[in-house]
């Protein structure tokens, strides 16, 4: 079966960049009832050593929960899915902003191409980020979210979850990984691959790189019918001798979405990584300007497709208008 080969190029990208291409840096995990330090609510963070034993997988993950959720008032979840080499403890920017809001969100770990890729010989790192790449293992990051949403449904915080507003996010691979749950399709030896979990309700892609290896990404993402965000930056862009991918490429995957309820933002400037936890890829001034406008954006869409309140996202452009490149939506 031919490799998918979604971020082949994205991981020499990381290679080649050395330690400042990790996707998330290590932080010290937040105490389980540890108050929220944004203004809203407060929260807890918990970590989950999960595993399916089905697939002799590990799947660690890091729960960000309002402590107002309860039985009687469930909250909407956010299960969110790291980049290449990131971990359930990055992208926390997000995850307790959206907890901080009355948002659960559910961070993943996806042990085939987390943060334990970094470790080892240098010398083999190319070739880990290149196995971690291949078809086997972006399979196996979308069952890890399959798997992940199944066991807090089903356990003891199950009741305190609104199952029916449950929200897909990633950056670079892992948005990859939400497109897929979503509803995008490859087909391999003459056969469609559908790994669409009907719980996701819409998805919020961060840096999506396209499906390399496909020729038309409408056949890839037509599929997608749940509404999409989509944010990218003009530098939004993977660079390598003798490989570009430019920023017109994230575009790409928003244009051949499915959805006919849909929205795009693109930041002036930036870079790829400027979307994770670290806080000085694509400028020091401009990455927290950047971090607060997609915390506001994603919460504008979120009460959109929940609430029907579409204020804040007709309003949203204005409000950074500033950093912002371009900013288009489709049905909302």
């Amino acid at each position: 079966m031919p490799p998918i080969r979604t971020l082949t190029a994205l991981c020499l990208t990381a290679a080649l960049a050395a330690p400042a291409a990790r996707a998330d840096s290590p932080i010290p995990a937040p105490a389980a009832s540890a108050p929220a330090e944004l203004a809203g609510v407060p929260f807890g963070t918990m970590d989950f050593d999960w595993r399916d034993e089905s697939r002799s997988r590990s799947v660690p993950v890091r729960l960000y929960l309002p402590d107002a959720a309860a039985a009687g008032k469930p909250v909407p979840l956010v299960v969110f899915s790291h980049g290449i080499g990131g971990s359930r403890m990055g992208y926390s920017y997000l995850g307790r902003y959206w907890a901080s809001q009355g948002y659960a969100s559910l961070h993943l770990q996806h042990v085939g191409s987390d943060r334990n890729l970094w470790a080892g010989n240098p010398f083999g790192l190319v070739g880990r980020l290149r196995d971690a790449a291949q078809d086997k293992e972006a399979i196996a990051r979308v069952l890890d979210l399959h798997f992940a949403l199944d066991q807090l449904l089903a356990g003891p915080l199950a009741s305190r979850i609104d199952a029916d507003r449950i929200v897909a996010a990633g950056h670079s691979y892992g948005a990859n990984t939400t497109l897929l749950a979503a509803g995008a399709q490859v087909e391999r030896a003459g056969q469609k691959l559908d790994f669409r979990d009907a719980r996701i309700k819409a998805a919020i892609i961060l840096s999506a790189p396209p499906f390399y290896g496909e020729t038309d990404p409408a056949k890839v993402l037509a599929g997608i019918t749940v509404p999409t965000l989509h944010v990218t930056a003009t530098e939004d862009i993977i660079r390598i001798p003798g490989y570009y991918s430019g920023a017109t490429d994230r575009v790409a995957v928003f244009d051949a979405t499915g959805s006919a309820r849909k929205a795009l933002a693109v930041f002036a400037g930036g870079s790829h990584s400027m979307f994770t936890d670290r806080s000085g890829t694509g400028g020091m001034a401009l990455n927290p300007k950047v971090k607060d406008a997609t915390r506001a954006l994603s919460l504008a869409f979120l009460k959109d497709v929940f609430d029907g309140e579409d204020a804040a996202l007709r309003q949203w452009p204005a409000q950074f208008a500033g950093i912002v490149a371009r900013y288009t939506r489709l049905g909302l």
